[in-house]
């Protein structure tokens, strides 16, 4: 049962890190639209949101490669989470008709 509770434990702790990720992303992403060095400003939030995930990543590992697998499935899932929720409207609602003529 303990080894449960670890993984789950793993699994939240990759999605933090990947929210975190993907969010300070998401942040860069509506900044560097108005910076005046975006160059600048994405490489600086890329080395910050990679030395958190990595640093998370060797945190919760500690050299059991389950946790590992665990905490990069819940970054992973953050992801696709990511990924569909920042989709453009269009493109949305081409899915959602594309889904209902499949369903028929």
């Amino acid at each position: 049962m303990n080894d449960i509770l670890a993984l789950a434990l793993a699994g939240m702790a990759g999605f933090a890190l990947g929210a975190v990720f993907f969010g300070g992303l998401w942040w860069t992403v509506q900044r560097a639209v108005s910076s005046r060095r975006p160059a600048l400003l994405f490489l600086g939030s890329l080395l910050l949101r990679m030395s958190i995930a990595l640093a998370g990543f060797y945190a919760v590992g500690r050299a059991d490669w389950q946790r590992l697998l665990a905490c990069l499935f819940g970054f992973v899932v953050v992801r696709f989470i990511a990924v569909r929720l920042t989709r453009p409207q269009v493109e949305r609602e081409n899915q959602r008709v594309r889904e209902m003529s499949h369903a028929s």
